[in-house]
């Protein structure tokens, strides 16, 4: 849920939206947004329109603010309270589903959420409000687990140092804030150059990551897509970082019926009855006005597909590069 943020008056408009849809107009009937937010996706459709969206979100926080706006659209406007991954249970024959993954600017933005390593707070991240926090995982992981998490989830390649200074200072002390959190990782990593990245970004995505099973909620959220999609139904996905982005890429491929070449210079091979076929070959990314406009946006990209008559079916997690807990971190 990146990129979107809500005021009392007017919402931020969230990533991508305006090259989103363009890609899947003309939109009409019914589409489901996965990842609601702060609504700037839903209400872009039913602006452009969508005869009716289910906006659905697993943080109870986005449906109470989007209650100052909602009631205009009327029956239009359906919010469902629950996962992406388990989609195809709210709806069927669907025209349209976008999902805009990560974490929404709205969680970012307060610090009590615990989401943000630039805000002092609890250290949270959890997205429903349920369940392990990332303090607990940060206080019962051992040293193995969590550098596994921040190499795999984070792509931190200085994992196993920071892992060992997590587990050195909570036998001091219980790790339970954002600002503390950042100042061990901190303190592994020399001073970033300007224009670099905060040495704690990687930590805390995978943290983050972690503590919402992010990956394996984006695997089944795809799978749901595929089995609730209409014929000619459009799936719209919007990533915020690599790992995310060969998921989704390599599914779509999977799904599509590409499975590569034998070498380069041989033909791709197709299968039979692709489930989908790929209407952005390549990620569509912010133009120029948006990365002024959100700064945010920089690594986002947009990947959009067709579904097709072809029954659906099944496919392993590892086939489209999920990472897999339990190998070496370095």
């Amino acid at each position: 849920m990146a990129g979107a943020e809500i005021s009392s008056d007017k919402p931020h408009v969230p990533v991508l939206l305006r090259p989103l849809l363009a890609a899947v107009a003309p939109v009409s009937g019914v589409w489901l947004d996965g990842t609601f937010g702060a609504g700037g996706y839903t209400r872009g459709l039913l602006e452009a329109g969508a005869d009716k969206v289910i906006g659905v979100d697993r943080d109870p926080l986005a449906f109470d603010m989007a209650s100052e706006w909602a009631g205009a659209y009327g029956d239009r406007l359906v919010m469902q309270p629950g996962v992406f991954s388990r989609l195809d249970e709210y709806a069927q024959n669907l025209d349209g589903i976008v999902l805009d993954l990560g974490v929404s600017s709205m969680q970012l933005d307060q610090a009590d959420r615990g989401f943000s390593f630039m805000k002092d707070g609890p250290l949270d991240m959890r997205m429903s409000q349920e369940g392990e926090s990332a303090a607990d995982l940060v206080s019962t992981a051992t040293e193995a687990q969590l550098a596994d998490i921040l190499f795999h989830y984070g792509e931190e390649r200085a994992s196993r140092r920071i892992a060992k200074a997590i587990v050195k200072a909570r036998a001091d002390e219980p790790i339970t804030t954002t600002l503390r959190l950042a100042e061990i990782i901190e303190s592994c990593l020399p001073r970033p150059k300007p224009g670099q990245s905060h040495p704690a970004t990687r930590s805390f995505q995978g943290l983050r990551i972690a503590v919402n099973a992010e990956y394996e909620e984006l695997f089944q959220g795809l799978m749901a897509a595929e089995r609730a999609l209409k014929p000619g139904g459009q799936l719209a996905v919007v990533t915020f970082h690599s790992i995310e982005d060969r998921m989704v890429k390599r599914f779509f491929q999977s799904r599509a019926g590409k499975t590569g070449r034998a070498n380069r210079y041989a033909p791709e091979i197709e299968q039979e009855q692709p489930q989908f076929t790929l209407k952005t070959r390549k990620a569509v990314g912010p133009d120029e006005q948006e990365l002024r406009e959100n700064p945010r946006a920089r690594s986002a990209k947009l990947r959009v597909a067709i579904r097709t008559e072809a029954p659906a079916g099944e496919i392993e997690s590892q086939a489209i590069g999920m990472p897999q807990l339990g190998g070496r971190a370095r």
